[in-house]
């Protein structure tokens, strides 16, 4: 319990410390946040090295996203994803119902505008996942009602 305290801890100072140097420098928020995602990409991409090197290869991409939805957030966000849905063409859309990450936040609709600060990273820790596993993808977040948000994963293919 120590452990997510501490994670969560973490993420908010620095989201808040990439947004507080972007106020010095007066940059605009679109850097701020492709910066918080390429810092969850790096880190998506050393947890994804560390948890796979013990298990079999993955017969193909639903396989690989079945693993981020339940091992990958169970270790991560200590639940799984509450819902995954596919077109399968290539887009899928992963749903949590009470992200961690959001739950801080007020549960009405006053915070929702400061959402997509906090989901940057996490798209990035998405994204760098499924880099390392061989996957190109695009990760984009969308809230609706705090603290539930969907995560769409559209495959690129090459």
């Amino acid at each position: 319990m120590a452990d997510e305290a501490l994670f969560l801890l973490l993420h908010n100072e620095m989201v808040a410390g990439v947004y507080k140097s972007a106020e010095q420098g007066e940059v605009e928020n679109g850097r701020c946040i492709t910066k918080l995602e390429n810092m969850g990409f790096r880190v998506g991409q050393g947890l994804i090295e560390r948890f796979t090197k013990d298990t079999a290869r993955f017969k193909d991409e639903l396989d690989i996203m079945k693993f981020i939805c339940k091992d990958f957030w169970t270790t991560v966000f200590k639940k799984q994803i509450d819902n995954l849905r596919t077109n399968h063409q290539g887009i899928y859309v992963l749903q949590d119902n009470k992200f961690r990450l959001l739950t801080q936040m007020s549960a009405g609709k006053q915070y929702l505008e400061h959402a997509s600060k906090y989901l940057a990273f996490t798209c990035g820790l998405i994204r760098g996942g499924l880099s390392n596993l061989g996957i190109k993808s695009i990760v984009t977040a969308e809230v609706s009602s705090m603290p539930a948000c969907k995560f769409q994963v559209m495959i690129q293919k090459l």
